[in-house]
């Protein structure tokens, strides 16, 4: 079984950028197709971006579309996430996740395996 490690959140003023991580263990990271989800306070846990195995397919939440890049190495198996033109709206706790179905999916419930999360703040 999977285990995920997201690293990389923070405090960033509107219009900044941060790089989130997630470091993957226990189980053959290229047979997962993984995820990015945010959770914002009062909120549910939201789709943020997605790529599939091997890199070639990714999706993105139109809110995010062409502010963020998800991408992956699996040399590395890790999953990243760069965020630029952060805005308040994005401040959340990011999660990444993991699914072992074959295609890419926007569905939170599809994702089997779950890293514990990691803060970001946008300041206004």
């Amino acid at each position: 079984q999977v285990q995920l490690v997201e690293s990389g959140g923070g405090l960033v003023q509107a219009g900044g950028s941060l790089s989130l991580a997630c470091a993957a263990s226990g189980g053959t990271f290229s047979s997962y197709v993984m995820g990015w989800l945010r959770q914002a306070p009062g909120k549910e846990r939201e789709f943020v971006a997605a790529i599939s195995r091997f890199g070639g397919t990714t999706m993105y939440t139109d809110s995010v579309k062409g502010r963020f890049t998800i991408s992956r190495d699996n040399a590395k198996n890790t999953v990243y996430l760069q965020m630029n033109s952060l805005k308040p709206e994005d401040t959340a706790v990011y999660y990444c996740a993991a699914d072992r179905g074959a295609l890419v999916t926007t569905t939170v419930g599809n994702y089997d395996h779950w890293g514990r999360g990691t803060q970001v703040t946008v300041s206004s």
